[in-house]
């Protein structure tokens, strides 16, 4: 996303979620616990619009997503989301589930890492949230259960057909989405949902160490590398290797590039800057 803004300024509160940043570390904390984290049009409104102002400040350089008491996120609120849309005429339901996709794209299009702490359960558009993250690490009590077929509605929402067989496979991809059975901790691990499981109740400490190491190395490698993973996705292999040819070309003319050179012929760890 391009860093330039007009005339907006930054947003000072965000009312439907818990924001903060340490040295380049961002934090976002889905905090209702009374109701698992239910997510409401608020919520999602809010993860799109911080995301994308993230991506043009440049000062994140990863970003911890978790939340608050028993479990990561269980979802659409049954009452304030799935009760309101039943009175939606269908152009509001488009815009309603464009803006749940859009929040989605702006995990996978952010230009920082994205890690989801996840403990609990992690349902519906929760499971969907932890799977766009480009890390997801989890704790034994973790379950995903892609929900959808359970309330009369397609498995393949907020792009969940797109990025599941890309995780897991087709095979167990169909399983998930269709049955909506919950993958515990074990299976998850197995078939690649999980990146990596912590012992109980760590999986929050695990993530913010996970993000201070990628917040301290080198940020325009790592931003390009997501660009490639989720841009190629779909490329044939000729476009791709072009690509990453003209990306690896414009990165040797970096900062960082240089600096590794300087610390490797002076024996010394390097001091990333990000360009």
């Amino acid at each position: 996303m391009s860093p330039f803004t007009g005339s907006a300024p930054r947003t000072p509160d965000w009312q439907h979620l818990r924001f903060g940043v340490d040295d380049g570390v961002a934090t976002v904390t889905l905090a209702r616990p009374d109701k698992l984290n239910a997510l409401t049009f608020g919520a999602y409104a809010d993860l799109r619009d911080l995301l994308a102002e993230l991506s043009r400040d440049k000062s994140v350089r990863a970003l911890v997503l978790g939340g608050e008491g028993r479990g990561f996120c269980s979802g659409g609120d049954v009452d304030e989301i799935i009760g309101a849309t039943l009175g939606m005429d269908t152009a509001a339901l488009l815009d309603f589930n464009r803006m749940t996709g859009q929040v989605v794209r702006a995990i996978r299009e952010c230009p920082f890492p994205v890690i989801a702490a996840v403990h609990g359960v992690a349902a519906g558009a929760g499971a969907v949230l932890a799977l766009a993250a480009d890390f997801r690490v989890a704790d034994p009590s973790a379950r995903f259960s892609f929900l959808f077929t359970r309330v009369g509605l397609s498995g393949g929402d907020m792009g969940a057909a797109y990025l599941l067989p890309r995780v897991v496979g087709l095979g167990h991809a169909t399983r998930i989405l269709m049955l909506g059975d919950p993958v515990r901790t074990p299976e998850a691990e197995r078939i690649g949902l999980i990146s990596e499981l912590t012992d109980e109740g760590k999986a929050a400490e695990a993530a913010q160490s996970l993000a201070r190491r990628l917040a301290d190395g080198p940020a325009l490698a790592y931003a390009q590398t997501k660009a490639l993973l989720t841009s190629e996705l779909d490329m044939p292999m000729a476009a791709a290797v072009e690509l990453d040819a003209a990306t690896q070309a414009l990165l040797m003319t970096g900062e960082d590039y240089k600096e590794f050179h300087a610390a490797f012929t002076q024996k010394r760890p390097p001091k990333w800057q990000g360009r």
